[in-house]
């Protein structure tokens, strides 16, 4: 097919799509494209779609893929994948994960700010602002806190960086071991009880797999270090909402066997109002918002894996679906 007349459908959906609805179409150049509106409709000729060979998207209808004959490459709209590999009528098709720096360096920061929220007991002089309280907390020195990443993709390892130069003791969990520099690798799940032991601060950047689902729960807090020097360990989950258990994370906040959490995904998102995560003591909630996909920069790199890719040179990022990532 003349690569000039092939499109891009832009499937909406998920916790990025009010930035992708706003984008401005000069992104594409003169690339045919089409996306899916608020109300489902398309933008475009419904005909067209018939010249779509790369779709981005989040978490497709079923429909969708009986509508694009000419089909070749599917683009995630976010870091993850799981959105797409649970996706019904999915074709085999290769999957590319959105990898930028924009999104490292998004990630990196939410990261960084959680971790010093808790090393710094931020939970403790807010509660003290809002009851009019002047008291002072011990605050240990970064050097004696273990922070373990678990997930050492492009966001781990940007944010296991980031944390050594704030001089954290720091250690990554993940499938296969790394050589990071000042970092601890540990790799598997038998070397998983170790570095939880080790650990203060424990911030899940992993995926959503079958080993990943649930792993956040009771006997997760329980292996994690009880008495270090914040007191107790701090949960940071900015992975997958399905990783982790939420009332075992209510409960452990509520009886103090977790010191604090901040959490950004949610197993149900919106976060239902009647969660009973909203009014745990000592927990941080976001609405999904850690690394939001900035528009431009996913455009314009999936632009250039177009257009590498009609020259017939390989795709980056494609997903193995056997890992789930």
């Amino acid at each position: 097919m003349d690569a000039a007349k092939s499109a891009i459908l832009i499937e909406l959906a998920g916790p990025d799509a009010f930035a992708f609805r706003r984008m401005d179409a000069a992104l594409f150049a003169d690339r045919p494209h089409f996306r899916t509106e608020a109300d489902g409709t398309y933008a475009g000729n419904r005909a067209d779609l018939a010249s779509v060979r790369y779709l981005l998207a989040w978490a497709p209808p079923p429909e969708i893929f009986a509508k694009l004959p000419a089909l070749e490459v599917i683009f995630s709209l976010g870091a993850g994948v799981d959105h797409l590999l649970g996706a019904k009528n999915l074709p085999d098709l290769p999957i590319v994960r959105f990898v930028d720096p924009d999104l490292s360096a998004r990630m990196r920061e939410y990261v960084v700010w959680q971790v010093l929220h808790h090393h710094r007991q931020g939970v403790h002089y807010r509660r003290n602002q809002d009851a009019n309280i002047w008291t002072d907390r011990f605050q240990p020195a970064a050097r004696d806190v273990t922070v373990g990443v678990l997930g050492a993709g492009v966001l781990g390892l940007t944010a296991a960086a980031a944390l050594v130069q704030l001089g954290f003791d720091v250690r990554v969990w993940s499938t296969s071991a790394k050589t990071i520099n000042k970092v601890r690798s540990f790799a598997g799940r038998e070397a998983l009880p170790e570095f939880l032991a080790g650990t203060d601060i424990a911030v899940s950047l992993l995926p959503l797999t079958d080993d990943t689902t649930g792993l956040l729960d009771t006997h997760f807090i329980g292996q994690m270090r009880p008495d270090g020097p914040l007191g107790g360990p701090v949960l940071i989950n900015a992975g997958r909402g399905g990783s982790q258990n939420e009332a075992d994370i209510a409960a452990a906040l509520r009886d103090g066997r977790l010191m604090g959490a901040s959490l950004d995904v949610f197993q149900t998102e919106p976060l239902p109002a009647d969660s009973p995560l909203w009014d745990c003591p000592n927990l941080v909630i976001t609405p999904h918002a850690a690394s939001v996909s900035d528009p431009r920069a996913l455009v314009a790199g999936m632009l250039e894996q177009i257009a590498a890719y009609e020259r017939g040179e390989p795709l980056p990022n494609l997903v193995d679906r056997r890992r789930g990532y």
